[in-house]
């Protein structure tokens, strides 16, 4: 400690006024100044209150539309080779049988398969003259775990147009998603907007079926009957109007670029305007094109929207959905169309909802617990160390201010794990001077002088300090990778603090010991 090189104070000031910069935002109510960094700590559900859920992913579902989709691979392979079929249906989760005409080339027509359908195994049965698909099990493993990443992607679209700030997403498990929404003002829409499936359809109207007959339960192959929800202007409610359609979809909106709420001129009614990529228009061309005079139903998770008759071929790739719904409904149903479908449907397996009252308490008790608990350092430090106490109590004053910047900057949720975090370093933060202070005592007492006294306390405690902060930070980190949630948020709040805490106990309390030791030329220490 003779020299004090110029940068080991500079580097505290430095430290000290970015720390403060960044999380000066967090410490202001109200609106933000412009000229400061507009990152803030944001409050957790427990916190400001909102709704929490868990929902599992119904994986299956998402193997049997692959399965569904190799149909339409099949068929849509062996009408480009000309080969002769009976038919072709999924009978399984996962399996497609083409059942073979009597003059039907079984080999080469499994070889068209297996080069059209890598997904799945391709195996002729002659006594039952049928060809099986069926999905491999690498691929239904793959499928099940796109089916939740999809989601969760999905869900985090969806919230985010819904203008929900500060959404908590995550997986849990193979199938499990975890979603909070803080500050949440309306959880029956919001639950309505994520659980969607929104799977867009187009398929024919079966207009020549017999509808009463398929009410009795007679609904013709390759038939599905379905309800439209329209205003009845002679009752003056809304009415199901049960419908037969075709199941074979002709176009689906996966090739859906935007949708947008917009409003019948004559009727100042909403409606959503749909517009496909240039991959689906020209399907939607090809398919209205070839199917003039014929209704076409649009068809939103199994529920028809209306089914206009088809009065020319349509260029350019735009329709529209109407029907009787509301401004807001219009606005949710444009949301997730251009979201996109779900890969598989949501079930809601756990649901909380915290109410802002429980959440400002939480607050107050929280802050309450940090000042009380700060205090009691601050006065056993200063009452007992004195003058180094003082010096201490600056240390876990800037610890406290480094933690909530980096937070700030994180854009880090603070739940009430993550105040508990924050009490718990008030004390561990003037551990590590505890450490260095008896270390220095112990010097003194030898007859060292207040500069060797000093410079051989850092030394000796920084081993102990080091190894200390190590094993808890360990732990925190096996914390942060196997919680979840509130015990991730401790995790996080504990790490940074200990990171935090072993600059200001070890590098910056030694600089101002140092300038204040020199510039006064102490013989005696307060301590």
């Amino acid at each position: 400690m003779r020299q004090l090189p110029i940068w080991k104070p500079l580097l505290v000031l430095a430290v000290a006024v970015l720390a403060l910069y960044y999380a000066l935002p967090s410490m202001l109510s109200g609106s933000v100044p412009s000229w400061l960094p507009q990152q803030k700590i944001h409050q957790g559900l427990d916190l400001q209150g909102g709704l929490y859920l868990l929902y599992d992913v119904k994986v299956e579902e998402a193997v049997k539309q692959a399965s569904e989709n190799m149909v339409d691979s099949s068929r849509n392979a062996l009408r480009a080779e000309r080969m002769r079929y009976r038919g072709i249906e999924r009978v399984a989760g996962d399996r497609v049988v083409v059942r073979l005409a009597a003059k039907s080339d079984p080999d080469r027509i499994v070889t068209i398969l297996t080069e059209a359908v890598r997904e799945a195994t391709v195996e002729y049965f002659e006594p039952e003259a049928q060809i099986r698909l069926t999905l491999k099990e690498e691929d239904k493993k793959e499928i099940r775990k796109f089916a939740v990443d999809q989601a969760i992607q999905i869900i985090r679209s969806r919230i985010d147009e819904f203008g929900v700030s500060e959404p908590s997403i995550q997986k849990q498990g193979q199938r499990r998603i975890i979603v909070q929404l803080p500050g949440i003002k309306d959880p029956d829409r919001a639950k309505s907007l994520i659980g969607r499936t929104a799977r867009l359809e187009f398929k024919l109207v079966d207009e020549k079926g017999d509808v009463e007959a398929a009410l009795n339960g007679r609904v013709p192959p390759g038939d599905m009957l379905l309800y439209q929800e329209d205003y009845d202007p002679a009752t003056g409610e809304m009415k199901r109007f049960p419908m037969l359609i075709f199941k074979r979809t002709l176009l689906s909106g996966q090739h859906l670029q935007d949708a947008r709420v917009n409003f019948d001129p004559q009727y100042n009614t909403p409606y959503v305007q749909i517009k496909f990529d240039a991959v689906g228009g020209r399907k939607f061309g090809q398919v209205t094109g070839e199917h003039v005079n014929e209704r076409l139903a649009i068809v939103l998770d199994g529920k028809i929207y209306s089914a206009p008759n088809i009065q020319e071929k349509i260029e350019g790739g735009r329709a529209s959905i109407t029907g009787s719904f509301t401004q807001e409904e219009a606005h949710d149903l444009a949301i997730v169309l251009r979201a996109g479908a779900l890969p598989a449907p949501l079930k809601i397996l756990e649901e909380r909802t915290v109410g802002p009252t429980l959440g400002a308490d939480s607050v107050e008790q929280g802050l309450t617990s940090i000042l009380i608990g700060g205090f009691l350092v601050i006065l056993f430090m200063t009452l007992y160390y004195k003058g180094f106490g003082l010096l201490a109590n600056l240390a876990v004053m800037l610890n406290v201010v480094i933690l909530m910047a980096v937070l700030a900057l994180l854009q880090a949720t603070l739940t009430l794990p993550g105040i508990a975090g924050a009490v718990l370093l008030l004390g561990m933060a003037v551990d590590a001077n505890v450490l260095i202070f008896e270390r220095i005592r112990e010097e003194i007492r030898l007859g060292k002088t207040p500069l060797a006294a000093i410079d051989h306390g850092y030394s000796k405690a920084f081993s102990t300090i080091l190894d200390a902060n190590i094993t808890t930070l360990i732990t925190a980190v096996v914390l942060y990778q196997f919680g979840t949630g509130p015990v991730r948020g401790f995790a996080v709040t504990l790490s940074i603090g200990l990171l935090a805490s072993m600059f200001t106990a070890i590098f910056m309390t030694r600089v101002l010991l140092a300038m204040a030791v020199k510039n006064r030329r102490l013989k005696k220490l307060s301590i």
